[in-house]
């Protein structure tokens, strides 16, 4: 892939930002479980670095970046978080496990628990026609605890290294569900040329994983990348998840920067033309959500048997002789994947530049300008008799008095426009969040409020299970239904109103900004023309009245500024489940009195069914209160957290963008003068090092129209 610019610093004399730093760019490879994310990233990196077909419960995204060794470091939740996880989960728990505070270091605790999932019958792990999520977290839990225990992670970092020989052992955690359940991150080093170290290749879960909160984690990273990278099976072409998870990417505002690759299975094609058929198909399938889509069609498994030939297994290395016998697709895959790389180096390489240098370029040109600026006057001072000077720093500071009130007024300015801009967002991050009004509050509420449920379906599980684990059953299945909205539709919505802000917040400050435009330059050009003969080169590049829109990415990241993830963690009360049991006790005392008094009696089933359905009235109005509650906080947080400063960074950077190019290093001109006048410094010597300080940044200013040149050609 080549080798990138790994470092560097934009200072300046003063302002708040020295952000000319390293940056990684994210590259997610995201698509459906099954696809060959796993295949495609080892093939990248030329090994079996990932365990390739790990279990869809994987729990988290691994990240990969190239390394000076061998490592995965494994980040562990603490006991704490896993804890929370497991009594979470026992919310609606259909039976007790004792301790109502569970700590699952407490081998009494570990037991009850075990006990009660041993009892639970077998309709009883099963929600949507799939494993349950939430027994399947608990029995995980237990599953891996001593294996855990063993591992001897540190208890303050929550990490686990394993380094070049033991780095395999890595894959038990991922291919394992009792293990990866107990970890929160995951990030390997692997020795490669593929990159500097800069680049961050990211293994995300399958996309239509069962597990709704999967698809938010896979949002959140998401959110950090520069390119996303979808693998298609050519086993199963394009699917309604693939649609599904494609519209929520297009609604999250991120699909500008995405390559597809069709992972072709040569043994599921016959021939070329049945492949290109279904090329045609998935192109036109995509083509409705992103117009003119890079599709690439190779085999990744194929190009990683060919890069460790060597040391294939011989059932691997028949289906590579097989393979290559197919000439025609074999030469097809080969030639596609050299296309990939050059699209994805060349996008790489791009969008690497201009991470690192598109929106510095200008400002390193004003740092060189007031180098030239400072050595000028300098100049002027070391060759020039001592009234001359004094002539000279006498107009310098009138000039510098008048600049400062400049920039007192853009600051007063930027800080008046920037109140008035909060005030509108708060209006917008109100109303967006709004419950009664038409906000996505009331899109949640109104599915809560509209989820059917049938309860023909749970008539069996009530005489064999019982009230209790039926209703537990049914709140899992509201639960799951809910997550999946919430992940599908809502976080996305979220995501895409968030962006739309940030524009606002570019484009209003760009507004306040632009005018003070042409006041910097005709201050700037007044201050050229009181210093004279000398030659100034901050004017010739202020005097061209442009301001340059600040890079939001890069300001979020100097000020830290992330999105809260919107997943809501609907933790009910027990409450909910208690009294709709002793509802139905009161429904069975009722029962006795008609007896007593000769009326119709209805059956165990019916009063069963009466208790469900007014315990779920309250789940569902419990589930309202806990959502409304939640918005309100994020809503909150968003605003104060991170529209709002995000809103006064912005503000700060046009500040530091407009009074930059009044940077004329001249502060110290002062004692310079002080000791020329005291005859303290060699002014023979003096005036060379100046010259060929100006002679160097004659060279670097040269070399900074190049690198532009470069950023800016097509």
């Amino acid at each position: 892939m080549g080798s990138f610019p790994t470092s560097g610093k934009c200072y300046k004399k003063s302002g708040l930002f020295t952000d000319f730093q390293i940056k990684i760019v994210r590259v997610a490879v995201v698509g459906p479980i099954k696809s060959g994310k796993s295949t495609f990233v080892n093939s990248v990196y030329k090994g079996d670095y990932l365990k390739r077909g790990a279990g869809v419960v994987t729990s988290i995204v691994t990240r990969i970046h190239s390394g000076l060794e061998l490592k995965a470091s494994l980040y562990f939740k603490t006991w704490d978080e896993i804890n929370s996880d497991i009594n979470n989960a026992l919310v609606f728990f259909p039976l007790s496990v004792g301790s109502s505070d569970f700590d699952i270091r407490r081998s009494q605790d570990r037991q009850h628990l075990d006990d009660a999932l041993k009892s639970l019958a077998p309709e009883q792990l099963i929600t949507n026609n799939s494993r349950d999520s939430n027994s399947l977290l608990l029995s995980s839990y237990l599953e891996g605890y001593d294996r855990i225990s063993e591992v001897g992670f540190s208890s303050e970092s929550g990490v686990k290294e394993y380094k070049g020989r033991s780095f395999q052992e890595h894959k038990e955690f991922v291919g394992n569900d009792a293990l990866a359940v107990y970890l929160k991150d995951m990030q390997l080093e692997i020795t490669s040329d593929l990159d500097d170290g800069n680049i961050e290749i990211a293994d995300c879960q399958g996309s239509d994983s069962p597990n709704p909160l999967h698809l938010a984690m896979i949002q959140d990273y998401l959110l950090q990348t520069h390119f996303i990278i979808y693998v298609i099976s050519s086993r199963t072409g394009l699917r309604q998840a693939d649609i599904r998870f494609l519209s929520m990417i297009r609604k999250m505002g991120i699909m500008d920067n995405m390559l597809f690759v069709v992972n072709c299975d040569f043994s599921e094609h016959d021939n070329m033309e049945d492949l290109q058929s279904l090329i045609k198909k998935i192109s036109d399938e995509i083509s409705l959500m992103k117009s003119d889509p890079d599709i690439f069609v190779f085999s990744s498994l194929f190009n990683l048997f060919k890069e460790k030939e060597v040391n294939l297994t011989k059932k691997d290395m028949a289906r590579l002789k097989l393979w290559r016998s197919e000439k025609e697709l074999s030469k097809f895959s080969d030639t596609e994947t050299e296309r990939f790389y050059m699209s994805f180096n060349g996008k790489i390489r791009e969008e690497r530049y201009q991470l690192l240098l598109k929106n510095h370029v200008e400002r390193l040109k004003l740092i060189a300008s007031g180098i030239e600026d400072w050595v000028g006057l300098s100049r002027e001072i070391v060759t020039g008799d001592a009234d001359a000077v004094d002539e000279t720093i006498r107009k310098v500071n009138h000039q510098q008095q008048k600049i400062q009130k400049i920039t007192s007024m853009i600051r007063n300015t930027l800080d008046g426009g920037t109140r008035e801009i909060r005030q509108n967002l708060r209006k917008d991050v109100d109303s967006f969040f709004s419950h009664r009004s038409g906000g996505i509050l009331d899109n949640i509420i109104e599915f809560i409020r509209s989820y059917t449920i049938s309860f023909d379906q749970y008539e069996v599980s009530i005489i064999s299970a019982g009230f209790t684990q039926t209703l537990y059953a049914i709140y899992h299945e509201f639960r799951q239904n809910l997550n999946t909205y919430m992940a599908e539709t809502i976080n996305p919505g979220i995501v895409g109103f968030i962006k739309g802000e940030e524009d606002k917040i570019t484009d209003s400050l760009r507004a306040i900004a632009e005018p003070f435009t042409v006041m910097v330059a005709d201050a700037v050009h007044e201050f050229n023309s009181t210093v004279g003969s000398i030659d100034m080169g901050t004017s010739r590049e202020a005097l061209d009245g442009t301001i340059n829109t600040p890079d939001i990415e890069t300001v979020k990241r100097i000020f830290g500024l992330k999105i809260s993830p919107a997943v809501a963690v609907m933790q009910y009360s027990a409450r909910i489940k208690t009294e709709a049991v002793l509802r139905f006790g009161f429904y069975s005392i009722l029962n006795l009195f008609r007896k007593i008094l000769k009326k119709p009696v209805q059956d165990r089933k019916a009063d069963a069914i009466l208790a469900l359905k007014d315990g779920i009235r309250r789940m569902k109005r419990e589930t309202e209160r806990s959502i409304v509650s939640h918005f309100k906080n994020y809503r909150e947080n968003i605003k104060f957290q991170y529209i709002f400063k995000l809103a006064d960074a912005v503000s700060n950077r046009y500040y530091d963008i407009l009074t930059e190019r009044f940077q004329t290093y001249i502060t110290e001109l002062a004692l310079l003068t002080s000791l020329v006048k005291q005859k303290r410094i060699d002014k023979e010597q003096l005036f060379n090092i100046l010259k060929e300080t100006d002679d160097d940044v004659q060279k670097i200013s040269i070399r900074i129209n190049e690198v532009k040149e470069k950023i800016e050609a097509p």
